[in-house]
């Protein structure tokens, strides 16, 4: 069975590989940004057409679900999300390196249930504080749960749905993905009969998983801008 490498700092246990996969989309995600944004000009061609083509993009979703004025005090949160969880979902796809022993060296960060979680929590952070800033906490309270009084129970539950809905369709999805690659890989180290086929799944697979981890990535931006919304949109009278 799969498992990935670990280590510890004192009585604190930590997924190597999601730790080290992590870091690595981040310097991903900065360094694109950072080569894409180099030298721009007002006419945009290459490079820059694509930065600003998924900047308009992740705006115009945000836009659509909290309106003009909200979605600009949030246009860098959710293009960071967007980018992260894009990356990490499609870095699973790019190689496998695994030991004799069944440790796995590389992974997407969001194929472990701990980061997908991770994320989920914090838009229901992002959402939940800016519902105590927009309203206060008495009027937090009573907009997000008392809204009417009677569907207090239903209102309650429905925060806990949301939260692991978000993270775990993430999660799902991903870790499937991963689980598909690696069995094809198997088939295909069966018998040297089976690689030409095994490889041509394999092909197949992979750009079906790329659509997937974009839709999963547009996915999970368009319900935390829905849910951030819900807690600080104004009742309308």
């Amino acid at each position: 069975m799969e498992k990935s490498w670990s280590f510890n700092i004192g009585p604190v246990y930590f997924d190597g590989a999601v730790l080290v996969m992590t870091v690595l989309t981040c310097a991903i995600i900065f360094g694109l940004v950072y080569w894409a944004s180099r030298k721009m000009t007002l006419r945009p061609t290459g490079k820059q057409n694509v930065l600003e083509w998924v900047i308009e993009f992740v705006n115009g979703v945000s836009k659509d679900n909290m309106g003009a004025t909200e979605s600009r005090r949030y246009s860098l949160f959710v293009f960071v999300l967007f980018t992260f969880i894009f990356v990490s979902n499609n870095i699973g796809l790019l190689t496998k390196i695994e030991t004799a022993n069944s440790l796995n060296y590389w992974k997407s960060p969001t194929a472990d249930v701990g980061v997908a979680l991770s994320l989920s929590l914090m838009v229901a952070l992002v959402a939940t504080l800016s519902g105590l800033k927009r309203f206060g906490f008495v009027g937090y309270i009573k907009h997000t749960f008392l809204t009417p009084k009677a569907m207090l129970p239903m209102k309650i539950m429905e925060e806990f749905v949301n939260f692991l809905s978000l993270a775990l369709r993430l999660f799902g999805n991903i870790f499937a993905g991963e689980i598909v690659i690696g069995l094809i890989a198997q088939v295909g180290n069966s018998h040297v009969y089976y690689l030409p086929v095994a490889i041509a799944l394999e092909v197949l697979w992979t750009a079906f998983s790329l659509f997937v981890g974009a839709l999963q990535s547009y996915v999970f931006i368009l319900l935390s801008t829905m849910y951030i919304n819900e807690k600080i949109a104004e009742e309308e009278e």
